[in-house]
């Protein structure tokens, strides 16, 4: 599955999409943060009350501007903002919105993921899998803390020298895994990503799987 995409019209010569109202509530220590980041999507303030430490506001926004929003806004209110938003008209195209601003982790291996590789990478950004995962060369096993990509290997195990070196690797502490679901997924991915659905699992993948094949591609696929 591709990343999702709005559908536009054309009305006398102007170009139009779709806009949504917006309505969340969100403790007030958090407000500052939601409206930065709706700002940023194009969202128009129409409406801000602060009540009892609790603020509501209203906005109207282009459907595109909540594409990947609402994982954003658990994380940034700390599960505590509400958001409800239904369709509300068709507007003048409001300009590119800026889209995901980290890079991701990619496995240029096929294998099954280990604790020790895991435990290394982990601290290049945030881990997707659970060690013991079968991955594939292409496959998207976390996101990167900087804009750009990354190759790596999240099958490379730890070369063993004597039994204490055995023993030590148990006592790896990983940083419990970011789960991937179908709607996180969706939200997550950009125009070169895929959401790869068995029914056992959802994965996330680049839409060319080698390392070749993406510097071959063309930049607008």
């Amino acid at each position: 599955v591709s990343q999702p995409e709005v559908i536009m019209k054309e009305v006398n010569g102007h170009k139009m999409e779709p806009m949504e109202q917006v309505i969340i509530t969100v403790p007030e220590n958090f407000s500052g943060t939601v409206i930065e980041k709706l700002g940023k999507r194009k969202g128009e303030m129409k409406d801000l009350v602060t009540e009892n430490g609790i603020t509501r506001i209203e906005y109207e926004i282009p459907t595109r501007g909540l594409l990947g929003f609402r994982s954003e806004f658990i994380m940034d209110t700390k599960g505590e903002g509400l958001m409800d938003h239904s369709f509300l008209k068709y507007d003048v195209y409001k300009g590119p919105i800026p889209q995901r601003n980290n890079g991701v982790l990619i496995s240029g291996e096929q294998g099954t993921a280990v604790a020790f590789s895991l435990f290394n990478l982990q601290e290049r950004g945030t881990i997707f899998i659970p060690p013991v995962t079968a991955v594939y060369e292409g496959m998207i096993i976390g996101e990167n803390s900087r804009s750009e990509d990354m190759v790596v290997n999240p099958c490379k195990e730890k070369k063993m020298s004597n039994m204490r070196s055995s023993g030590a690797d148990e006592a790896i502490k990983l940083v419990p895994h970011r789960p991937v679901t179908l709607e996180t997924a969706l939200e997550f991915i950009q125009h070169d990503e895929l959401v790869e659905i068995t029914p056992k699992s959802v994965r996330l993948r680049k839409r060319f799987l080698t390392e070749t094949e993406r510097k071959r591609a063309p930049k607008n696929l």
